[in-house]
């Protein structure tokens, strides 16, 4: 018979403590509060007040909408709203993100959401998706599942086996800060995708000591490109699906690339792949 019982608080405040790798002494000292009473509220010998519920989930960086989780468990209303990115309360967030992404052209930015799921992106990035087509184009578009599966950008990723090893390394991570299923479900997705015919019998090398960032470095009609990327987040959205939200920019890494990509925006037409 299958267990339909939901999670309790204090079973909640375990998970994310072991996800963190503490012991209960060491998150009771950053906490400030004693051994005794975490081991009591995880226990479920003592309930958590309200107050307690956020203090020892910001100590953990639990993410907003597993905070939301913990409460409701603990008989209390969720505090984070999740609002539709297209709410009205959110029309000054999404005028900045639209304003980051477009602000970057000539060279490619998107947003995606908690999942990799494309949200906007601008014509830079249409520009270097030119004549690709398929499944994989389809709204919903899954970013890293583009980057990565054969009939994606893989085979026009020059460095693949240095960079497949940073996205799955992100990706690892942002399981381990989530504990999110469907992101590790898309990790092992990823793992199990073909490499393409170029890169096949390479494996991902050490960065150099002149190296300051693994580049994507692209094969493409203007020559080869390559790209630095960088991540930009609301750092203070109280707002899920704001918290949720993660623009990725991409640099020129050197001149020639720079110069192809104001060339090969002229002229690109923007479609809908969200």
């Amino acid at each position: 018979m299958m267990n339909t019982e939901q999670p309790t608080a204090g079973t909640l405040l375990r998970h994310w403590r072991r996800q963190r790798r503490l012991s209960q002494m060491a998150l009771a000292l950053e906490a400030g509060i004693s051994q005794r009473h975490l081991s009591c509220l995880e226990a479920e010998r003592a309930r958590p007040s309200r107050a307690m519920v956020l203090h020892l989930t910001e100590q953990l960086r639990v993410p907003l909408r597993e905070r939301n989780a913990i409460l409701v468990a603990a008989g209390f209303a969720p505090v984070f709203r999740e609002r539709p990115l297209q709410a009205p309360e959110l029309a000054a967030a999404r005028q900045a993100m639209e304003r980051i992404l477009h602000g970057h052209s000539p060279h490619p930015a998107l947003a995606v959401d908690r999942h990799w799921t494309l949200i906007s992106a601008n014509e830079a990035v249409f520009a270097l998706l030119g004549g690709m087509s398929g499944p994989l184009m389809q709204p919903p578009v899954n970013v890293l599942r583009l980057s990565l599966h054969p009939d994606g950008l893989a085979p026009r990723i020059l460095n693949f086996a240095e960079w497949r090893a940073h996205l799955l390394a992100r990706l690892a991570h942002e399981v381990q800060a989530s504990a999110d299923a469907m992101l590790l479900r898309l990790l092992e997705e990823l793992k199990a995708y073909a490499w393409p015919p170029q890169a096949r019998g390479t494996r991902a090398t050490p960065p150099g000591e002149a190296s300051i960032a693994v580049p994507l470095r692209l094969a493409g009609a203007e020559g080869p490109l390559s790209f630095l990327s960088t991540t930009t987040v609301f750092g203070t959205a109280v707002d899920v699906t704001l918290a949720e939200v993660t623009i990725e920019s991409f640099f020129p890494a050197d001149e020639v690339t720079a110069l192809a990509m104001t060339r090969l925006i002229k002229g690109v037409e923007v479609n809908e792949l969200r």
